[in-house]
C-alpha cells in the first residue's frame, strides 16, 4: 500500500471514529481511547487537505444515522459510558478486522466496524517459503506436498532477486511461478478438505473475521457510503432496553461445503473458490514489489455473498 493510500484509509478511520463519538455524545456519555493506533490515525487525518477531509466527513455523517438504526445499544440512555477506540494493524493477523470498536463494559456489549475508503479489498495476504497459510488460514500446516511443490519456486525468486531481476522480466514468469504457485495452493485447499469438513467456515472466518462486524465502505465517485452486515455469529443487531432495530440484520450461515475451487478461466495467476450458500471468493496473486522477491502477495476478493449479508446505501447530503 502506497503512504497516500495508506493516509487516506487511517484518515478516513479517523473522521469515522469521531463522528460516531459525536453523535452518541448528543444523548449519553461517550469517550474515545485516544490509544497510539488513535494517534496514527490522526496524523494521517492532518496529511490530507482540506478537500479531502471535507469529503471524508461528509461521507461519515451519511452512514451514522443508519448505523444507530442498525445498533440502538450504542446510543441507549444509561449512565455507563460507551467507549471507542481503532485497533491496532496487527489484530488482522488474529481473525479480526475491525479497525473501530465500539463497546459498553457495564453490559458486556461490543460491535466493530471495518472501514474501506474506495476499495472493496477483502485481505492482503501473503505466500511464501516461511509462510505456513494453512496453519494461519485454517489451524492446519501446510502438506509436505505444498511445500514440494513451491519451494523451488520461492528458490527461483530468491535467486532471481539476489540479481536484481525485476519482475516483469521474468521469462515466462506466468508457467514458472503463477501457475506452480496457483496449482499448489488450490491442491493444498482441495486435499485438506478431504480430512478436515470444517474448512469451508475456518476460510470464510480467516478471509472476513472471527468476529461479527459492518463494513463501511466509502465510495467517493458515487458520493455514497454503503454499509454492509456481517452477523456470522448472530451478535449483531441488539434490541436496546426503549428500542428494536428499526433495520434488521439476519443471521448468516457459514459454509460447509466447497462446490469447486480452480483457475479463474484464462487466468494463469488467479483462482476461485465456490462454497454453499452462496459464498464465491477470488485469490490473484502478484508480486508486490518492482524486483523478483521470493514473497508473493494474494489480492482476494469476494465476488458472491449468501443474500443474508445486507448492503445499505447511504447517500450523501
Amino acid at each position: 500500500m502506497s503512504k497516500l493510500s495508506n493516509n487516506q484509509g487511517r484518515g478516513y478511520e479517523y473522521i469515522c471514529l469521531n463522528t460516531l463519538y459525536s453523535e452518541i455524545s448528543k444523548v449519553r456519555l461517550a469517550q474515545i481511547d485516544k490509544n497510539s493506533s488513535y494517534l496514527a490515525a490522526q496524523h494521517a487525518w492532518d496529511t490530507l487537505s482540506i478537500e479531502e477531509q471535507q469529503t471524508y466527513t461528509t461521507s461519515a455523517e451519511a452512514a451514522v444515522k443508519s448505523v444507530f438504526e442498525l445498533e440502538p445499544l450504542m446510543i441507549e440512555r444509561g449512565e455507563d459510558i460507551v467507549e471507542l477506540y481503532i485497533q491496532a494493524d496487527s489484530q488482522g493477523k488474529l481473525g479480526d478486522v475491525r479497525d473501530i470498536v465500539v463497546q459498553r463494559a457495564d453490559i458486556s456489549w461490543e460491535i466493530g466496524f471495518s472501514i474501506k475508503h474506495n476499495h472493496f479489498a477483502v485481505k492482503h495476504s501473503r505466500l511464501s517459503p516461511t509462510i505456513d497459510f494453512g496453519k494461519i488460514w485454517f489451524d492446519i500446516p501446510c502438506s509436505d506436498a505444498y511445500w514440494a511443490t513451491v519451494t523451488p519456486v520461492f528458490d527461483y525468486l530468491k535467486e532471481e532477486k539476489s540479481k536484481r531481476t525485476c519482475f516483469r522480466n521474468l521469462p515466462n514468469k506466468e508457467q514458472t511461478v503463477y501457475v506452480p504457485i496457483v496449482q499448489a495452493f488450490i491442491d493444498e485447499i482441495q486435499r485438506q478438505y478431504k480430512f478436515h469438513k470444517d474448512i469451508p467456515a475456518k476460510l470464510v472466518e480467516y478471509l472476513l473475521s472471527r468476529y461479527d462486524f459492518y463494513k463501511i465502505i466509502s465510495i467517493d465517485a458515487k458520493r455514497i457510503t454503503q454499509i454492509q452486515s456481517y452477523n456470522l455469529h448472530g451478535t449483531l443487531n441488539k434490541s436496546a432496553r426503549d428500542a428494536m432495530p428499526t433495520i434488521q440484520v439476519p443471521h448468516t450461515v457459514l459454509p460447509n461445503r466447497i462446490i469447486n475451487i480452480g483457475f479463474v478461466p484464462g487466468r494463469h495467476n488467479t483462482a476461485e473458490l465456490y462454497m454453499d450458500g452462496g459464498w464465491q471468493f477470488t485469490f490473484r496473486i502478484h508480486n508486490a514489489e518492482d524486483i523478483a522477491t521470493p514473497s508473493l502477495k494474494l489480492d482476494i476478493q469476494i465476488v458472491g455473498m449468501p443474500t443474508t449479508i445486507i448492503t445499505i446505501n447511504c447517500l450523501w447530503n
